[in-house]
């Protein structure tokens, strides 16, 4: 049965962004904005300390960028009381009428867990008008908990979902004014602890269970045995017919050739049963990895964080994370960015003797309009960094640089984007900061 939740709307005031940019053209007079520009920067050698902290710019960037807030908890206090509104993923409205005007971000808040919300207000979807600067509540109920991964339909709908075990996947129908609308719940697209959600072309879904595929593992239903490995995979939603998620068909990435650390010749394997999604894809043979958190498509190429390595007999990871790219048409899976393969791996922490700056704990994924991958890491300090998506003869990036490091002591960067409408700003989110009501967007440009 579908579950239909009508939202009301509340709106706060916050201050107006200007979002007039000056257009750049080449030697030849062709113009291209303002992004080739913002690509070219010298790299950051070091992460972020926490020493050099400033709350009203906590992004350490390359000389020649600036930085100021989209929204915050003083926009807009979801949460009120001292709770962190732990701003997460975005999206603009990428097509249609006023495109790239409005927003839309998922609030990651778990409910009655630690300093988190434990009443009557429940998971938050926001929207901020880039135009006007006034940012509001768009849908919210007490059913929802740890909203995470956002993106904008090919249709005109935005889809979110929940990361929590056997969590939902929900589609939000617009109004027109695009700051309200009814939401509905898709559970063809399978019932996992969501975070990336990607759609192609062809409107199929592509998502992730953000889960210890490799260590925690899962219960057999049928049999009550655990199963390890298990869960943390990588799948497919192929809708019954285009634009309609209600039904449809899901399949899971396994190998049934062999793989090398979940990499190799992949297939879509299935379909399989969407309640029970989990634990139906490793039966299916669908590979585990090890939190598997956000996607990007790139011309063709699925790109996927996964946050953490596999771990020895006494839990300690092999290696730090990586960035694994899936061929849509050939099925190849490569690793495109890995620690101590083509980017240094992290030692230690910034200020401590022995410090190494390096790719630790990937977790969301943006393109650039140049083409690139962006990353932010879920880690302290938490990196953004840009990889360019040419790569040598075993799929690797040709170059992985450092852009920018979060300074906000505890905190963690999320939500990385760019906007297709506006080449010239990166956003991202800033959650659980040390700041009092610190949570919130922030815009990245270049002076």
């Amino acid at each position: 049965m579908k579950k239909i939740i009508h939202m009301s709307v509340i709106c706060a005031g916050a201050i107006a962004l200007s979002l007039t940019v000056a257009s750049a053209k080449d030697n030849n007079g062709n113009g291209y904005g303002k992004l080739k520009d913002f690509t070219k920067y010298t790299p950051l050698t070091l992460s972020a300390n926490s020493d050099e902290w400033d709350a009203s710019a906590p992004w350490k960037l390359p000389e020649g960028y600036t930085q100021r807030v989209v929204s915050d908890e003083t926009d807009l206090n979801i949460y009120p009381d001292g709770r962190d509104d732990w701003h997460d993923m975005n999206v603009v409205n990428e097509t249609g009428k006023n495109a790239g005007r409005y927003m839309y971000r998922t609030h990651e808040v778990r409910l009655g867990r630690g300093d988190d919300v434990v009443d009557s207000i429940g998971g938050t979807v926001s929207v901020v008008d880039l135009e006007t600067g006034a940012s509001s509540i768009i849908a919210q109920s007490t059913e929802y908990t740890a909203l995470d991964g956002i993106d904008w339909t090919p249709w005109g709908t935005v889809v979110f979902a929940e990361e929590t075990t056997g969590g939902s996947f929900f589609e939000l129908i617009l109004n027109d004014n695009m700051i309200s609308g009814t939401v509905i719940e898709r559970p063809a697209v399978g019932r996992l602890a969501h975070e990336g959600i990607q759609l192609d072309k062809d409107g199929n879904v592509y998502v992730v269970d953000e889960h210890r595929g490799r260590t925690s593992g899962c219960t057999d239903s049928v049999t009550g045995e655990t199963m390890i490995p298990c869960g943390g995979g990588i799948y497919k939603f192929v809708p019954a017919t285009y634009g309609d998620l209600s039904a449809g068909e899901l399949f899971v990435l396994g190998f049934p050739e062999g793989n090398r650390d979940g990499t190799g010749q992949g297939a879509w394997l299935g379909p399989i049963d969407p309640e029970t999604a989990r634990e139906a894809g490793t039966k299916k043979g669908g590979a585990s990895y090890q939190r598997p958190e956000d996607l990007e498509i790139i011309d063709g190429i699925l790109y996927a964080a996964v946050t953490e390595g596999p771990r020895d007999e006494y839990g300690k990871e092999y290696y730090e994370g990586r960035v694994l790219a899936i061929d849509l048409e050939t099925m190849k899976v490569t690793n495109f960015v890995k620690a101590g393969v083509n980017v240094p791996v992290e030692m230690g922490k910034p200020g401590e003797d022995g410090h190494q700056t390096g790719f630790d704990s990937v977790d969301n994924l943006a393109k650039a309009p140049n083409g690139e991958l962006v990353m932010v890491e879920d880690n302290k300090p938490s990196d953004i960094w840009f990889a360019s998506t040419q790569t040598n003869e075993y799929g690797a990036s040709k170059s992985v640089k450092l852009f920018a490091s979060l300074t906000d002591p505890g905190a963690e960067g999320s939500g990385i984007y760019f906007s297709p409408t506006d080449p010239e700003t990166l956003y991202v989110s800033i959650q659980h900061s040390e700041a009092e009501d610190g949570d919130g967007t922030w815009a990245i440009t270049k002076e």
